[in-house]
């Protein structure tokens, strides 16, 4: 029997914490963390594997078979996930769609979330669109990012482009609201700017989940730097629900320029913690799916050369 070190134990004890509390959330939802699974470790590893090799891996994070299963079922009926049938097997694969939303995400999940902003504002004006639709379009832009400006004007300082007009097309819309540019005219009065984000996009919330995450994970990271070789299993538990959770808050997030945002902005913190835990934990993460994970045809195939590009580069 192989005697653990002390900080060993330390990190043991800091991802059974975050299992347990994971766990014990009375509306934990399986088809989420499945999600986060597949895009975070399979997805870049060939994006296919078979449903037992998913019910072994989950069962640590206190999900039981019915329930993966049922989750699987959900999330193939909402065209997420398609499904093959190897004898009596069952290999599940992203679908189509399911590689489009995760190709989205994963630019975000893993990118620097602060680009450089010149000033320059996309705007949607939505004076053509009766009460019904205006207020569908609102919030799936807000989902984008886009704040509410006022009742028919919403804005964003530096939208996915490729993303609004997507959006646009899926309700139908895209003939019926105008698309503008604009500029910001005065940048010194940068008091009356910040007050207007603040009013249009509900920043407290979102600072203060990170600011959660942050404290949720930071014993999570001094753990970790003091082992050298974290234990493969623990390793993928703590990467799976270190991007579950900064995942679901991200995605929230409008990744307004730090030009915009409140002093203190809790969501930096957040990233460099994420960024820097990640980087820790991926490699024995992915050796432990390596020898768990199967696929039709053997093993999982090495992460494409693209996944070494996460938060600014892995290796």
């Amino acid at each position: 029997m192989v005697r653990m070190t002390e900080s060993t134990v330390s990190l043991n004890s800091a991802t059974r914490s975050l299992v347990s509390e994971f766990s014990s959330r009375p509306t934990m939802r399986a088809g989420s963390l499945i999600i986060t699974v597949f895009g975070d470790a399979i997805a870049p590893r060939g994006g296919t594997v078979w449903i037992g090799s998913m019910i072994r891996a989950l069962a640590d994070f206190g999900v039981n078979e019915r329930l993966v299963r049922t989750s699987v079922f959900r999330l193939v009926h909402d065209d997420w996930l398609e499904v093959q049938q190897i004898g009596r097997r069952s290999y599940y694969s992203l679908s189509a769609s399911g590689a489009k939303k995760f190709e989205q995400a994963t630019t975000r999940i893993y990118g620097d979330p602060r680009q450089s902003w010149n000033g320059d504002w996309c705007l949607v004006l939505l004076d053509g669109l009766d009460v019904e639709r205006k207020e569908v379009l609102r919030k799936e832009l807000g989902w984008s990012g886009f704040g509410a400006i006022s009742a028919n004007l919403l804005a964003h300082p530096a939208p996915d482009l490729a993303g609004l007009e997507s959006t646009l097309k899926r309700a139908g819309s895209e003939q019926d609201v105008v698309v503008m540019r604009g500029h910001t005219a005065d940048t010194r009065n940068s008091d009356a700017m910040r007050t207007l984000v603040h009013r249009s996009w509900s920043l407290d919330d979102l600072d203060a989940r990170y600011a959660a995450f942050v404290r949720q994970f930071r014993p999570v990271y001094r753990a970790a730097q003091k082992t050298k070789e974290p234990e493969k299993r623990l390793a993928f538990l703590v990467r799976t629900l270190l991007i579950q959770e900064y995942r679901r808050i991200l995605l929230r997030d409008p990744l307004l320029p730090a030009e915009l945002l409140p002093a203190g902005w809790n969501g930096t913190a957040a990233y460099q913690l994420c960024r820097n835990l990640y980087r820790h934990v991926y490699a024995p993460a992915d050796e432990f799916m390596s020898v768990e994970f199967e696929t039709a045809d053997g093993p999982l195939p090495p992460p494409a050369p693209e996944f070494y590009t996460r938060f600014g580069g892995l290796e």
